[in-house]
């Protein structure tokens, strides 16, 4: 069954029409959730049923939640399940209870919280965080039903903010459960920044100590929404709030409609391309509440709460955001056209240093991204490749195409204005092939060839066929002086001990029969750690044989390992030599700068 179908099967759904045309007029959900202990890590969650007139009612927990595509178990943190109706538990996040001919159902449970991210649960003495997909059960077929939640914090001086409309003090209404899961909260002591922009309120919710500069960074998230608002023609929300946890070491993002959570390093908005990153961060999430959360692909447009939601879309999805969000912030004067493409080229780097990128397709990406991209191993970078950055690819030579065949008068933003109007403002789910249609209308040629090489192939991506036009190529670092000869392996110190963490396929070193795992003790009898080791291997000239000393498990073994010519490790976008007057003009025209200002 292909995704469109399974897309397509899932939204018919005929026991959530019949449960949702005909509910009784008293019917009602609404979840109470306390925290008397915070530093037990455990919210106490009430769920109380009114109207209920059938002889059962099933309660299922989700399995994940929209925008991180991973299966992750939520109810593996649930315990002291309890309901005063007899009760069984059909399966790992299903519970069904019967009701005995009562309207009214009452359930208790725990939910364990203490992994602080921005798609799970944390609670300790200095807040309360929760998603809505990990902390409460949805009743099948009632998806459309609205819920209340009420709050009950540890203390009152503990302050809750949520996207959520509040109906009474503490207490807030979702309209259907899908805005419910859409929905997280912070409770808490934290910082409240408030702004607005295009006359709409904004928020900064600030939780836990760090160095920053709030006026400054409120200040360009201003900008960004303003440059993102450009391309669409407004606002889609009524307010709109970002929330950051900082912690000592984190970086991430989750999109909502109405708000996103960050995460990210408490002393890390100091350096200048750290901070820039932030910014990029804060561009990715929020372009995400028109791209994926209103524009999304139809496998999405009814969420399966219960298991995996399969697309090959998600490489438009999140890569083109990806690319998205280095070109905002540029737009936005957050930073110059020479850190933009410098950005870019690190972009390209990580790309083409990465060998799975010769092994799996980007629609295929997309698709396994539930068994792959969040479930990685040592042997990942050799067999498969991020939908995020080889999108970010894609859009950038699709953008890059657009311009070269239109003069600059269409690009890219052309795309997602089309597919805001067909499909995010009405949230109707688009298929690769609507996608395609509407790539190629804004294009001007078929697509088709691109597709098969770049999209559903594995051909190397044409860097420099495309940045030709705009007076750019790549550069790599492969004729560097005294780059070390290639080996083909990655060691890490890991506990006093140099670990070997990953061996490209093809290699020297997998040649040699170095696993990821072995531990690393001397090269040619003499002792060496990770600091080292790619310094002693200049010491040695490609095609020279080097005996590697290792623990293989619990076994010493020693390794003979013929060195390789050097590779390419990072790359950079610089200009041609003499640019033609139009490739001048196309850069200018692309970039809103002329290409020798890149020199200054």
């Amino acid at each position: 069954m292909n995704h469109e179908e399974f897309g397509a099967i899932r939204s018919l759904r005929p026991e959530a029409e019949i449960s949702n045309s005909s509910p009784q007029s008293a019917l009602s959900f609404e979840y109470v959730v306390a925290m008397p202990e915070p530093e037990s890590h455990l919210f106490e969650v009430t769920l109380r049923i009114q109207g209920w007139t059938l002889p059962t009612i099933d309660l299922k927990m989700p399995v994940w939640t929209p925008g991180s595509y991973l299966v992750r178990e939520y109810s593996r943190h649930l315990q002291g399940f309890k309901s005063a109706s007899p009760w069984q538990k059909l399966a790992k996040n299903h519970y069904q209870i019967q009701t005995q001919g009562k309207e009214a159902i009452e359930v208790h449970y725990q939910i364990f919280a203490n992994e602080l991210t921005v798609r799970t649960n944390h609670l300790d003495e200095n807040h309360g965080y929760f998603n809505g997909a990990a902390l409460f059960f949805h009743v099948p077929g009632y998806e459309k039903q609205p819920f209340r939640v009420t709050i009950v914090p540890p203390r009152s001086d503990w302050q809750i903010v949520t996207a959520l409309p509040a109906i009474a003090p503490n207490t807030f209404e979702a309209k259907d459960f899908d805005t419910l899961v859409d929905s997280p909260f912070e409770i808490g002591q934290h910082q409240v920044y408030s702004f607005e922009v295009l006359g709409k309120p904004h928020q900064f919710v600030v939780w836990g100590e760090g160095k920053l500069d709030v006026d400054r960074i409120v200040q360009d998230t201003q900008k960004i929404i303003q440059v993102e608002a450009e391309m669409f023609g407004g606002l889609p929300y009524d307010r709109y709030f970002f929330l950051l946890h900082l912690t000592a070491n984190s970086f991430g993002g989750l999109e909502h409609k109405d708000c996103c959570s960050l995460i990210y390093s408490r002393l890390g908005f100091r350096a200048k391309e750290k901070y820039d990153r932030f910014m990029q961060l804060v561009a990715h999430e929020f372009f995400h509440l028109w791209n994926v959360k209103r524009i999304r692909p139809k496998a999405l447009e009814v969420f399966d709460y219960n298991g995996e939601n399969y697309t090959p879309s998600l490489w438009f999805s999140e890569g083109t955001t990806s690319f998205y969000d280095l070109i905002f912030p540029y737009r936005a004067g957050i930073y110059d056209a020479k850190a933009y493409l410098n950005a870019l080229g690190q972009e390209v780097s990580r790309y083409l240093t990465t060998p799975g990128r010769l092994v799996q397709p980007l629609s295929e990406s997309s698709f396994d991204a539930w068994i792959k991209l969040y479930r990685s191993d040592a042997n990942s970078a050799n067999s498969q490749i991020s939908y995020y950055l080889k999108g970010e690819m894609v859009t950038l030579l699709l953008d890059l195409a657009i311009r070269i065949k239109h003069q600059n008068q269409r690009s890219f933003d052309d795309v997602m204005r089309v597919m805001w109007q067909q499909f995010g403002k009405d949230e109707i789910g688009f298929t690769p092939e609507q996608l395609k249609t509407t790539i190629e209308s804004i294009a001007g040629f078929d697509l088709t060839n691109f597709c098969d090489r770049y999209l559903h192939g594995t051909e190397e991506l044409p860097f420099d066929e495309y940045l030709a036009a705009f007076g750019l190529r790549l550069r790599s670092n492969v004729d560097t002086p005294n780059l070390p000869p290639f080996a083909g392996m990655t060691v890490k110190t890991e506990g006093g001990r140099e670990m070997i963490k990953f061996v490209e396929a093809g290699s020297p070193a997998q040649k040699a029969a170095i696993d990821p795992g072995d531990e690393l003790l001397a090269i040619d009898g003499f002792r060496v750690n990770s600091g080292q080791f790619e310094e002693r291997l200049k010491d040695y000239q490609p095609g020279d044989t080097i005996t590697l000393t290792v623990f293989h498990g619990d076994e010493l073994k020693q390794r003979s390992l013929t060195l390789a010519k050097p590779r390419a490790t990072s790359y950079g976008i610089e200009t041609i030599e003499n640019p033609s007057a139009l490739q001048q003009q196309n850069f200018e025209q692309w970039l809103g700068v002329s290409i020798a200002s890149l020199s200054r």
